[in-house]
């Protein structure tokens, strides 16, 4: 008999994940990814105990390995980077997330794909029909033609067993079988801007994270060991639409202003301009009833999207691919019925981290009103202090502890 045959939609770490379990369990992956090749390394992630867990059992956390500089400082700064005071950095964090990039993920599992799997770059689905025995799947295949032609799409229909969307945010996988974004995205009503540096904020030290937090925004730097900082903004909108009229840098600096940028912000804007590679999109989380049919499943991002609020979008990333491969496994011939209890025990788990990313994880990043810039300048004088930093890490880790549950254990 030969192997069920799966398609997967998306080539980060859910995408990549997801083919690497499918394999192992006995399924034939062919994982289709829109991008002409493989993407940029990315910007900041943390990997909490849960997705640290799930790297482990697939025996490629050490390949992941961990950018945190142990010697490393956090400080709270103002514009004019005059006032800095050292502060809880991300890294300091309940559960010690790992601070790394989404390409070092991306990049411990790519090996163990390519090397089983088909990989086809420039290719989407544009039609995905669901039979009781099976999945249709019209592709879309773009490739570079001669100086005349320019670019040529081809299309081809294929028969799999099972349909994966690993394809983000805006998936297209659910647009197709679930329906519209407009009826399954939650706006949050905030946007951010990433990139890496291509050097430090001038009078901070490599090894430095900063943190700068205005009330309805912010700029977290974030330092890696053997690698420039990556920088993190992100502010409050009340018009979303209104931030994609303009260019990236231009919103930027409107929402930043009308107040002069001062060293800092001026650095930071300064090389988020100049970037080679950037990220500026809204913050939306996925709410939907259902992430799966009997033969197609949504994971990652394109299932709930929990935000870089939560913290956890890399570690449930890794985990829902991990349980997915298990639940196929322990239902052999019954897919849909493995999808039904893979669901049932991750829909809890994901619902809490989505609770939490628009909640206590949103006012971390960007302080909401003044009570949360109080507090927050509260929080940063008692981490700082040697007397009382431990009374306020016992407390910061009670809203911490559901990040190191192992979910996907078998």
């Amino acid at each position: 008999m030969s192997a069920p045959r799966a398609l997967v939609v998306g080539m980060g770490i859910a995408g990549l994940a997801a083919a690497m379990r499918l394999r192992e369990v006995g399924w034939e992956p062919v994982v289709v990814e829109r991008a002409p090749d493989r993407r940029p390394a990315g910007y900041f992630v943390g990997l909490f105990e849960t997705g640290r867990a799930t790297a482990q059992r697939m025996g490629v956390l050490d390949a992941i390995g961990n950018r945190a500089d142990p010697d490393g400082t956090t400080y709270d700064v103002d514009r004019s980077g005059e006032r800095r005071r050292p502060s809880m950095g991300y890294g300091d964090l309940p559960g010690d997330p790992r601070l790394i990039m989404r390409g070092d993920i991306e990049a411990a599992l790519y090996p163990q794909v390519a090397e089983t799997a088909e990989i086809r770059y420039g290719t989407t689905p544009v039609a995905i029909e669901e039979h009781p025995d099976g999945v249709d799947v019209t592709l879309r295949t773009t490739t570079a033609g001669d100086a005349d032609s320019g670019w040529a799409a081809t299309e081809t229909t294929e028969r799999f067993d099972l349909v994966v969307g690993a394809d983000g945010l805006r998936s297209t996988v659910r647009k197709l079988v679930f329906g519209p974004d407009s009826r399954l995205l939650r706006p949050l009503n905030h946007i951010i801007g990433a990139t890496l540096l291509k050097e430090q904020v001038p009078g901070f030290r490599p090894t430095d994270g900063l943190i700068l937090a205005e009330e309805g925004r912010s700029a977290w730097v974030f330092p890696f060991v053997d690698h420039a900082p990556g920088v993190l903004f992100s502010y409050r909108t009340d018009d979303e639409d209104a931030e994609f009229r303009g260019t990236p840098i231009e919103s930027l600096r409107a929402a930043y202003g009308p107040e002069a940028p001062g060293l800092i912000l001026q650095s930071l804007l300064d090389q988020f301009e100049a970037a080679d590679d950037s990220l500026f999109d809204s913050v939306h989380q996925v709410e939907m009833p259902r992430w799966h049919t009997n033969r197609v499943v949504l994971i990652g991002d394109s299932a709930w999207c929990l935000t870089l609020y939560s913290g956890m979008g890399a570690s449930l990333g890794l985990a829902g691919a991990d349980l997915l491969g298990t639940t196929l496994a322990r239902n052999p011939g019954h897919t849909a019925r493995a999808l039904r209890e893979w669901e049932q025990r991750l829909r809890p788990f994901v619902s809490v981290q989505q609770r939490s990313g628009r909640t206590d994880g949103l006012a971390m990043f960007v302080p909401q009103n003044r009570r949360d810039l109080a507090m927050r300048n509260v929080m940063s004088k008692v981490t700082s202090n040697r007397l009382t930093n431990k009374a306020m890490r016992a407390f910061i880790a009670t809203k911490f502890k559901e990040k190191s549950l192992d979910v996907a254990a078998p």
